[in-house]
C-alpha cells in the first residue's frame, strides 16, 4: 500500500481544486477526506504529464468529477472520476488502486480505461473492443458510463489543440455512440451538449452560419413568442393550477439535421414554437392538456401520451401540437417537476432527487435491462457487434402489445421476427408466423404502435438468412447470425465427415480402420485443433476430400489433381451445408453432380447445366458425382416458362392445372407479345422430383390455349 503524501502538492492550491471541494457540501467529511486523497493521488501520479492545450493534466480529471458532482454522486464515484486515467496513462496497477482506496473504486476505474495496450487490426477493432469492455463494466455498475459521458463532455469541450481530422473522428464517435447513450440513460440536457459540440467540431462553418440566424430570428420571434407565453400562463391560472411555462429552444444540431432529412428551409425548421409547462402532479397535466385544447386547436395525431406509457429511458411528459396565432404550430410538453427532473438528467436523476428514489431504482431496472439486452449482441466480429449496437441506440419508438397485455418499446420500423426474439431468442428461432390484432400476417410485416401481437411458433421452423434483409433490432441480426453460422458450422462438419467417408471408402480403405495416430498427424499437420474443425474445412470446400484422403493414408499414387471416383447421395434437404444451385435448379430425377466452392459447401448442378461447363473441363478434381437419396415430402422450386394464346381466363386456367397436379406457385410474371395475340408466363412451382414435374407439364398441355411448354435454365449459380 502508498503511504500518504507528507505534503500537498501545488495543485491543491488552485482555485478550481477549492471550488470542487466547496460543491462536496452533500458529501460526509470522511467521504470528503478520501475523495481528497484521490486528488491528492491522481495529481502526484500525471504531475508530469500535459494536456496538449499545454494545461496541468490533473485538470482534466478535476472537470470530470465536478461533473460527477453536479449530478451528486456518492464518494466511489468522483474517486473513481479522479483516478480514471492513472491506469491508462501512469503504469499504475489495479492491484494498487484496490489497496489504497478499495476494490469499488478499482473496478470503476478499470472499467473506464482502454485496451490501448491490447493490438488490434484497426481502429474500427480497437473501437469496437472499447466499448465492449466499457458495456460489460455499465452493465455492472452504471456510474461507469456517467463518469464515461462526463470524460467524453471535458474532452470535446478542451479539444481546440488538437488536429482538425482528430477533433473530426472523436466528434464524430461522439455523435455515432455516446450521444445516443446520454439520450437513451436520458440524460437530455448533456444529449443536446454533446451533439451541439460535436456538430461544431465536424462542420464548423455551417455550425457557425445556423448560429448567426438562430440569434437573428430569436429577435424577429421574441413578440410572438411572448404573447403565446403569456396566453398559456392566463389560461392555467384561469383554471386553477399552479405552473411553470417557460419556451424551449431547439438545440443547434437537432435544426440542422431536421433541415437535412426533411429537406426544410431554416425558416421552415424555425416556425415551429416549443414550449414545456410544468406542473404539481398527474392530474394537474391532463387538466393543463384540456385547458390548453380549449386555448388553442390541437393538430389531430399530433398528441402523444408518455405518462401512461413512458419511454424506454424513464421519460415522461404530454406531447401536443397545437395551432397558435397566424396559424403557427405551437408543440408544447407537459409534465410534472419529478418527470422533469428525469427528463433532464434520466439516470442521474436517481443520484440528484432523493424524493424520487423508488421511480430511480426503476429506471436503473430498466437501463439494466437494456445494457443486458446490448452485451446479448457479442459476436466474434467487433465491427458486426458495434454496428449491431448503433442500430439499438436509435430507438425512434413503437410501442407493442402482448396478447397478455405487456408493453414493449421497439424501434420503429420493427418487425414481428424482431418482435419475436425481442420476447425470447427461443421464439424468434421458431417463429413461423403472427397475429397482429387478432388477424395474421407474415414475419416481415412492420408493427405499429399500439399493435397487439400473438407470435405462433413451431418446432421445425428455423431462421431464414433472408430476414437478414428487413429485420431492424441489432438484437434480432445478432442472434440469427449467431443461429446461421453455428448451423452451417455443424452441418459442414457433417458433409465433411461424409465426403471424407466416401472418399476412403472409394479408395477401399474403412476409416474406423485407420489408426488414431493417422488421424492425429493429419490434424496437426494442417492447423487445426479437433477432427470436427478439419471436416468442417471439408464441408466449406476449404480442403479438398480427395487430397485429404491421400495425406491420411500417405498414398503417393495419388496426385492433387485426380479427380476423385466417389459418389455421394443426397437428399437435397441437408440445409446451408449443401445447396442447390440456382442457374439449373436440380430436382430429385434429374443426373446431378457437386462442386466444393470454398466458404459454401457442396453446391449441385445438374450434369447438362450450361453455367459449369468450362468448369468441369478444366477443373475436374473439384467435382465430385452426386445421387439423389429418395426422401418424402420435400418440395423444390423449379422454373417453367409457358406460351399461352391471349384469351380470357388463361392464366386461371393455366393455375388450376399446375394446383391439381399437386404444385405449388410461388412466383409468376408475364409478358405479351407486340401484337397481343400470346402471352408468356413464367412461373416458379415447387415440385418434388422429375416425375412430379412431367406430370405438371402434361396437365398444362391438355389446355388447348398452351402452345409451348419449357423448363428454363440460367440465372444465379
Amino acid at each position: 500500500m502508498d503511504s500518504a503524501p507528507s505534503s500537498l502538492p501545488p495543485a491543491t492550491e488552485e482555485p478550481a481544486y477549492r471550488v470542487f471541494l466547496d460543491s462536496l457540501d452533500y458529501l460526509s467529511s470522511e467521504e470528503i477526506t478520501r475523495i481528497e486523497e484521490a486528488y491528492v493521488y491522481s495529481a502526484e501520479k500525471h504531475a508530469n504529464q500535459k494536456r496538449m492545450s499545454g494545461e496541468a493534466y490533473i485538470t482534466h480529471p478535476l472537470a470530470v468529477a465536478g461533473a460527477v458532482v453536479e449530478w451528486r454522486m456518492d464518494a466511489d464515484a468522483i474517486m473513481a472520476a479522479l483516478l480514471h486515467d492513472v491506469l491508462e496513462d501512469t503504469g499504475t496497477t489495479k492491484r494498487e488502486l484496490s489497496d489504497k482506496f478499495g476494490r469499488e473504486v478499482a473496478e470503476l476505474v478499470d472499467g473506464l480505461s482502454k485496451l490501448d495496450k491490447m493490438e488490434f487490426a484497426s481502429y474500427q477493432e480497437a473501437q469496437a473492443e472499447n466499448f465492449r469492455k466499457m458495456l460489460m463494466a455499465m452493465a455492472r455498475d452504471l456510474r461507469v458510463v456517467l463518469i464515461k459521458l462526463a470524460d467524453r463532455q471535458h474532452n470535446l469541450q478542451t479539444m481546440s489543440s488538437m488536429r482538425p481530422d482528430k477533433q473530426r473522428r472523436i466528434a464524430t464517435e461522439t455523435l455515432e455512440i455516446y450521444a445516443p447513450i446520454a439520450l437513451r440513460l436520458g440524460l437530455n440536457k448533456l444529449y443536446r451538449e454533446l451533439q451541439d459540440i460535436s456538430f461544431r467540431l465536424i462542420y464548423p462553418r455551417r455550425a457557425e452560419i445556423l448560429a448567426r440566424a438562430m440569434k437573428a430570428a430569436r429577435g424577429n420571434r421574441h413578440e410572438l413568442l411572448s404573447r403565446i407565453l403569456e396566453g398559456i400562463k392566463t389560461k392555467l391560472t384561469a383554471a386553477g393550477l399552479k405552473a411553470h411555462v417557460f419556451g424551449r429552444e431547439k438545440s443547434l444540431y437537432s435544426i440542422y439535421r431536421k433541415m437535412k432529412e426533411k429537406t426544410l428551409s431554416f425558416s421552415q425548421v424555425l416556425d415551429i414554437y416549443g414550449f414545456r409547462v410544468v406542473v404539481e402532479n398527474v392530474p394537474a397535466c391532463y387538466l393543463a392538456l384540456g385547458s390548453l385544447h380549449s386555448l388553442f386547436k390541437p393538430v389531430p395525431g399530433k398528441f402523444k401520451d408518455y405518462i401512461a406509457i413512458p419511454k424506454a429511458n424513464g421519460y415522461q411528459s404530454l406531447h401536443t401540437t397545437l395551432i397558435g396565432p397566424y396559424g403557427t404550430p405551437v408543440e408544447v410538453q407537459i409534465r410534472t417537476e419529478e418527470m422533469h427532473h428525469v427528463a433532464q438528467d434520466g439516470v442521474a436523476a436517481h443520484w440528484l432527487y432523493k424524493d424520487i428514489e423508488e421511480s430511480g431504482a426503476d429506471l436503473q431496472i430498466r437501463t439494466h435491462k437494456w445494457l443486458q439486452s446490448l452485451l446479448e449482441m457479442q459476436s466474434n466480429d467487433s465491427a458486426e457487434f458495434f454496428e449491431n449496437v448503433k442500430i439499438d441506440l436509435f430507438p425512434d419508438e413503437v410501442y407493442i402489445f402482448t396478447p397478455k397485455g405487456k408493453i414493449m418499446a421497439q424501434p420503429r420500423g420493427t418487425t414481428v421476427v424482431d418482435f419475436a426474439y425481442a420476447v425470447h431468442t427461443d421464439v424468434g428461432h421458431h417463429c413461423s408466423a403472427a397475429r397482429i390484432n387478432h388477424e395474421l400476417a407474415p414475419l416481415r410485416t412492420e408493427l405499429r404502435n399500439g399493435d397487439m401481437v400473438e407470435i405462433i411458433t413451431s418446432p421445425k421452423a428455423t431462421p431464414n438468412p433472408i430476414w437478414l434483409t428487413y429485420v431492424k433490432t441489432g438484437r434480432a441480426r445478432s442472434k440469427i447470425r449467431h443461429f446461421l453460422r453455428t448451423m452451417q458450422h455443424e452441418e459442414s462438419a457433417r458433409l465433411g465427415e461424409r465426403l471424407l467417408r466416401q472418399e476412403l471408402l472409394t479408395l477401399g480403405v474403412v476409416p474406423i480402420s485407420i489408426p488414431a495416430e493417422a488421424w492425429d498427424q493429419l490434424i496437426k499437420a494442417g492447423g487445426q485443433k479437433t477432427l470436427e474443425e478439419l471436416y468442417t474445412d471439408i464441408g466449406l470446400g476449404k480442403r479438398l476430400p480427395s487430397v485429404v484422403a491421400r495425406r491420411l493414408l500417405a498414398r503417393e499414387d495419388m496426385t492433387a489433381d485426380t479427380p476423385s471416383n466417389m459418389t455421394l447421395a443426397i437428399h437435397g434437404t441437408e440445409g446451408m451445408a449443401i445447396q442447390l444451385a440456382r442457374c439449373c435448379q436440380p430436382i430429385p430425377g434429374d443426373p446431378i453432380i457437386g462442386s466444393i466452392k470454398k466458404g459454401s459447401g457442396l453446391v449441385i448442378h445438374t450434369h447438362d447445366c450450361p453455367t459449369i461447363r468450362k468448369s468441369r473441363t478444366s477443373e475436374p478434381q473439384k467435382w465430385i458425382d452426386v445421387e439423389w437419396e429418395p426422401e418424402e415430402g420435400k418440395l423444390f422450386d423449379i422454373r417453367i416458362r409457358v406460351e399461352v394464346k391471349n384469351t380470357r381466363g388463361v392464366l386461371a386456367q393455366v393455375a388450376s392445372a399446375i394446383a391439381e397436379a399437386g404444385s405449388n406457385i410461388e412466383h409468376v410474371s408475364m409478358d405479351a407479345d407486340p401484337e397481343h395475340l400470346f402471352t408468356l408466363l413464367r412461373f416458379t412451382i415447387q415440385v418434388a422430383h422429375r416425375n412430379h414435374l412431367a406430370n405438371v407439364m402434361r396437365g398444362m398441355r391438355h389446355i388447348p390455349e398452351v402452345t409451348r411448354i419449357v423448363r428454363e435454365r440460367g440465372g444465379e449459380i
